[in-house]
Formats: structure tokens, C-alpha cells, sequence
């Protein structure tokens, strides 16, 4: 039988001692890390202070509100909504297209900018799109601080209320105030 050259170490076996001194000091480590523990995570950005911090505020419902349009006896019907925070103060804004449930025809729709703060309603702030210039909203989005929308109207009186003549595209951005319509190319 031939010798080994490295010489038999004597740690490569462990006694009862080394297991019960290994067993304490892991135990010693699972004791100290469930008292020693990290700041709660928040989602500010480093150097924002934790403190100011809000939870996300909910966008207005336009479900139930009274919105500046005339349908005689027919109901307002909210198509389209979409939210956004629009003005930059850290809530979001609704804007809701809204036309009357005439049935039949093509109704005209009204664009509705709606806010809520804590505790109130949802109130409408800027009508957009009023019913009655006679326009119907077709891609209407809310991104990037900005509302987007095709508006198909008529050239006219003459023109048959279903077969609108005019398209235009359309974007409203918050500046200075209020909300300032441009066309989209």
C-alpha cells in the first residue's frame, strides 16, 4: 500500500463539539437577524423623504355624474373614458366622452375633463368637446399628459346627421390653466 504525500488533516473530521459550536453560532445569526432588520420599502425615489409619500389616489368614476349635456328623455351614456394625471398635480383626471342613448341616429358626443378631491364627488371642470357643435369622437386616448381624439362633424346644416363630412384630429394638453386644443397632424 503506498503512503499519501499530503498528510492526513485533522479537521476533515468533526467531532460532536464542532457541530454543536456550529449549531450556536447559526442559531446566535437567525436571533440577531430577526431583531436587526432593514427600513420598510417605499417606492420614493433615493433622497425623497418617506414621510411624503402618499398612496395612489383613484381616478374619478363618471358613474352617476351629472354631466352638462341635454338628452331630453333619453339618458346620458359615458362611451369612453380614460384617466390620466393631466394638470401635474400628482391626482389623476377622467375624461369621459359622453352622448345621449338615443337608440337610433348618431347622437353628438360631449368630451367631459372630470377631477375629485378627497371626500367629494367627481364634478366636471372643462367640457372638451361640446354636443352642441355636432361632433362624434372616435380614438380617443389619454397619455403622456395629454387627451387625443379623432372628431368626425359636418361641413354644414345640409349635411345628413349620418354621414358626418369633416375629420379632424386632435390633442388637448393642460398649459397656463386650461386646457389648449391643438391639431395632430
Amino acid at each position: 500500500m503506498q503512503q499519501s504525500v499530503v498528510p492526513e488533516l485533522a479537521h476533515t473530521h468533526t467531532s460532536p463539539l464542532q457541530w454543536v459550536a456550529t449549531a450556536t453560532a447559526l442559531a446566535g445569526v437567525v436571533a440577531l437577524s430577526s431583531v436587526l432588520q432593514p427600513d420598510p420599502a417605499t417606492a420614493a425615489q433615493p433622497g425623497a423623504d418617506a414621510k411624503s409619500v402618499t398612496a395612489p389616489v383613484a381616478a374619478p368614476d363618471p358613474t352617476g355624474v351629472d354631466f352638462p349635456i341635454a338628452c331630453g328623455p333619453f339618458k346620458a351614456l359615458v362611451e369612453k373614458k380614460a384617466s390620466g394625471d393631466l394638470d401635474g398635480d400628482g391626482r389623476p383626471e377622467t375624461v369621459a366622452v359622453v352622448r345621449c342613448d338615443a337608440g337610433s341616429g348618431t347622437p353628438p358626443s360631449g368630451v367631459y375633463v372630470l377631477t375629485q378631491t378627497e371626500g367629494t364627488d367627481p364634478r366636471v371642470v372643462a367640457t372638451l368637446v361640446d354636443p352642441k357643435d355636432r361632433m362624434s369622437v372616435t380614438d380617443f386616448a389619454v397619455r403622456d399628459a395629454a387627451v387625443t381624439a379623432t372628431l368626425l362633424g359636418y361641413s354644414s346644416v345640409d349635411v345628413p346627421s349620418c354621414c358626418p363630412d369633416v375629420k379632424d384630429s386632435v390633442k388637448w394638453q393642460w398649459k397656463n390653466g386650461a386646457f389648449i386644443r391643438s391639431t395632430l397632424s
